[in-house]
């Protein structure tokens, strides 16, 4: 990692020397690119969804790797909580042994090439499944100019996958609600919710407050190990946070899930006894929370928070007015958390020189 930035500097200073990619202005834009993709996909737009729509779908299987997976275990999440047909998420090369043509496929990848999903696509069309694509581009929507059972939802590129979740998600929940898979907000629902976003968006930029709640928690997350606990509905808030601290700062972060940790983890937590990791009392431990987690786990979690062995801890409580609200509340804490500290780190968020090397040397032994 890159020698820490002077103390003198602060974080708009550290923007201006440090993001390259413009990934601030990327997280300023989140809940207009949410907005956007909601507009985009409607039955008008795509009158396919409605011959799509009568079908009797056992359930949706998502494609996707990375960025492009997250939005998937959002939907997952939230067909779980209240969906009415299971929605699976597939990071794989290949399709689940049990996997037919009674399953909707929703191929997801911002390039429209990562491979995996590419792959995985491929062999669902050819066991005759109907897949829909979301893509900027690529093999993936090529797909759909070739199948018949191939149906493409366009995405907007230009920026990192990571910074598109917003345009992606959007699209993938705009078209499971117009399948009647998840049921729909009424817009003045979705319109109020994002105007809410919106300000807690601009509430947490760190250009506009540089030395707000975001700056002084990332400056406390530099010189100690990272863990994030939350509910099992808030899971993939849990796995996004781990990936956008690894991605954007460079960093690892632990995850523990509520209440399955409680059966293992905790033991390593100590707090009660002798015993416990050596390192638990080093560690940030962020607890993301929301204001409706079954009571039982709340109670769990009080007790973790007063037998805490770190002094360093933070509850992060994700507002709103649903599930759907609270998952994109704390997207937004850990944007702009995660990016901050890559900036207090020396880092240009952007930079991700492991995963492009390892893209390039797969391309030298491409095998397809």
């Amino acid at each position: 990692m890159d020698e820490p930035p002077s103390q003198e500097k602060n974080l708009v200073d550290l923007a201006q020397q440090l993001d390259l990619g413009n990934m601030l202005g990327y997280l300023q834009s989140f809940v207009n690119d949410l907005q956007g993709g909601f507009t985009a996909v409607n039955n008008k737009q795509f009158d396919w969804l409605d011959k799509l729509r009568s079908y009797p779908w056992t359930g949706v299987l998502c494609l996707g790797m990375g960025g492009s997976a997250a939005g998937g275990e959002f939907l997952s999440t939230l067909a779980s909580h209240h969906g009415n047909r299971p929605i699976i998420v597939q990071r794989d090369y290949t399709l689940p042994s049990w996997f037919d043509a009674t399953w909707l496929v929703l191929a997801t990848s911002h390039s429209g090439n990562t491979e995996e999903t590419v792959q995985a696509a491929e062999s669902a069309l050819k066991k005759e499944a109907t897949v829909i694509v979301i893509a900027t581009g690529g093999i993936l929507a090529g797909l759909a100019e070739t199948s018949p059972n191939c149906y493409l939802i366009p995405s907007i590129g230009g920026q990192p996958p990571r910074t598109a979740f917003g345009h992606i998600f959007s699209r993938q929940l705009a078209c499971m609600e117009a399948l009647d898979i998840l049921p729909k907000q009424s817009h003045e629902q979705r319109q109020a919710m994002l105007q809410r976003l919106t300000q807690i968006n601009e509430q947490f930029d760190v250009l506009g407050d540089p030395e707000g709640d975001i700056a002084l928690l990332a400056s406390t997350m530099m010189d100690h190990p990272l863990s994030v606990v939350g509910p099992t509905e808030l899971t993939p808030a849990l796995n996004r946070f781990k990936n956008q601290i690894n991605e954007n700062a460079a960093r690892f972060m632990r995850v523990g899930i509520l209440p399955e940790m409680n059966h293992n983890e905790s033991v390593a937590w100590g707090g009660v006894g002798e015993h416990g990791d050596s390192t638990n009392d080093e560690h940030v431990l962020l607890f993301l929370t929301w204001e409706r987690m079954h009571p039982r786990v709340q109670q769990r979690l009080n007790w973790m928070v007063a037998h805490s062995p770190t002094e360093l801890a933070w509850n992060l409580v994700g507002e709103g007015e649903s599930l759907l609200e609270a998952l994109l509340y704390h997207c937004i804490i850990m944007d702009w958390l995660s990016v901050t500290l890559a900036l207090l780190h020396g880092k240009d968020p952007e930079a991700i020189a492991p995963i492009v090397s390892l893209k390039n040397h797969l391309q030298s032994i491409q095998y397809r």
